[in-house]
């Protein structure tokens, strides 16, 4: 087991958790384990996966997972993103910390315009997560 396992949580774990767990992969130390899950898994999102090729991170082969589907005994700290709807439960006691963002999913518009939500929620949280491991 690695120590300091971190899961990402939103609910359809296809856009925000899977930005987050891509965006800590790469920058958290190599003994931590990264996961995510959402409480009801989804399709990754394509606009997701693009805006994390444009940094060059490909998460085209992750898939979406909930939290049965995780090293549950594993985690230590759960990282909730979702705003607006209900978050998913963790099945025990652990470290929660919440980082609400809005679900750029559920952003209309033109191409350009979704993929700039999308954007700007990758930005905000590779911030938040750059701040997370620097403390640790």
């Amino acid at each position: 087991m690695k120590e300091g396992a971190v899961l990402f949580m939103c609910v359809a774990n296809s856009a925000r958790s899977q930005m987050a767990e891509g965006l800590a992969r790469r920058i958290a130390p190599a003994e931590v384990a990264v996961y995510s899950a959402g409480s009801e898994p989804a399709v990754v999102n394509p606009f997701a996966i693009e805006a994390m090729r444009e940094i060059g991170i490909d998460i085209a082969t992750h898939h979406s997972k909930s939290v049965d589907d995780v090293p549950v005994d594993d985690i230590d700290t759960v990282i909730t993103l979702c705003a607006e709807e209900v978050c998913p439960v963790f099945p025990r006691p652990v470290e929660k910390l919440h980082w609400p963002h809005s679900d750029p999913a559920g952003v209309e518009g033109t191409h350009q315009t979704i993929l700039a939500s999308f954007r700007d929620v990758r930005d905000r949280l590779e911030a938040r997560i750059r701040d997370y491991f620097d403390r640790r």
